[in-house]
């Protein structure tokens, strides 16, 4: 048995990636309590077309994503991000991470390239 199994999430976790990205469109953004059992904690959780399970949004992919669409949450429904596992340091440990980035936007017409 896989310890992934044995503890279910209903949030994606970064093992649930199995290593590969995904481009995946937005659905809603909705503030969820998501702290341990007697610990309230409200963040941001950002939910997927087809999809079941939400990523909680931590201050850098909030980030990533608001950079492009906008501040206002609503305004990310139906746009896509690319969602990715990766590592980060934390309390001197690398841990197994989510990221996402915003798909690059569509050539320019030639004409319109500045160089």
């Amino acid at each position: 048995m896989k310890v992934n199994q044995a503890f279910p999430s209903k949030f994606i976790k970064a093992a649930d990636l199995q290593g590969k990205e995904y481009t995946l469109t937005i659905a809603m953004v909705k503030l969820e309590d998501v702290g341990a059992e007697g610990s309230p904690e409200e963040k941001p959780v950002l939910y997927f077309a087809g999809r079941t399970k939400g990523v909680v949004l931590n201050r850098t992919n909030a980030g990533t994503i608001s950079h492009r669409y906008g501040e206002e949450t609503d305004d990310w429904v139906n746009k896509e991000v690319i969602i990715y596992p990766d590592t980060v340091m934390f309390q001197g440990k690398l841990v197994d991470c989510i990221r996402m980035r915003v798909p690059a936007t569509a050539a320019a017409a030639d004409d319109a390239i500045p160089f």
